[in-house]
């Protein structure tokens, strides 16, 4: 049994451990607001995927672009299409979180209720899984990125570092490979098909798209034209809840 200075030292370290890791993450979120990421722990999870099971033909495609060197219309369409209520909130839309658990309740699909802030931690910093130690990870490194990074470098490291294609990740490489055009020159239609496969990207194919796909990149650009296009992302007033805020 640990007598009390024993205890007392075990807490010692422990808080010593703990506020280290808090310093140490901050330090990584803080530098990363500034230097563009080189990979993520998702793609570097997925290398390691191929390497185990021997996927000889696989080849990772990722390349920064600044924000300056993306359309207007690619962060919009991930915008209409994953989470409307992105630049207003502070990492959690709580409406559809609550929306979620209801659907959970009647027995309805479950539906995501992640934002563009809670993919940007998970695909920068974790791994894919749904365990609680995960979400709850997400969930701080969410914090972090909300209180360090302003609303378009979010934005910017994620249309960077999302999965849009078996082994493409960003928009850099999803223009080039799926478009054969640099990402400046995507159009609204494009953008939408991009956004459109983010639910699945292994599942949903850019370059050959499902009637799914096609009605759900019919949609996307619909919301975006009806939140008032790349302008909406400057814009000062949530949209009013009339479902169209809701991923689906």
């Amino acid at each position: 049994m640990l007598n009390f200075p024993s205890f007392r030292r075990l807490l010692r370290y422990a808080g010593i451990v703990v506020l280290s890791w808090i310093a140490l993450s901050w330090l990584v979120v803080l530098v990363l607001r500034f230097v563009p990421p080189w990979t993520s722990a998702v793609m570097m999870e997925r290398q390691v995927d191929a390497l185990i099971h021997g996927e000889k033909d696989f080849h990772l495609q990722h390349h920064w672009v600044p924000w300056s060197h993306i359309s207007p219309w690619v962060p919009i369409a991930m915008v209409a299409g994953e989470d409307q209520k992105f630049p207003f909130h502070h990492g959690f839309d709580f409406d559809s979180i609550q929306n979620a658990i209801d659907a959970a309740d009647d027995g309805r699909r479950l539906r995501g209720a992640s934002t563009i802030s809670q993919q940007t931690a998970k695909n920068l910093f974790l791994w894919n899984g749904r365990s609680f130690v995960r979400k709850g990870l997400e969930a701080y490194f969410t914090v972090l990125l909300e209180a360090t990074w302003p609303k378009r470098r979010i934005l910017e490291v994620y249309v960077n570092i999302a999965q849009l294609g078996d082994g493409v990740y960003g928009v850099g490489a999803a223009s080039e490979a799926f478009f054969h055009v640099p990402p400046s020159q995507l159009g609204p239609a494009q953008a939408a098909r991009l956004a459109a496969v983010l639910p699945n990207p292994d599942r949903f194919l850019v370059d050959r798209p499902s009637a799914y796909v096609m009605e759900r990149s019919r949609w996307i650009e619909q919301q975006m034209n009806q939140l008032g296009g790349p302008a909406y992302l400057q814009s000062r007033q949530p949209p009013r809840d009339t479902g169209r805020n809701r991923r689906r």
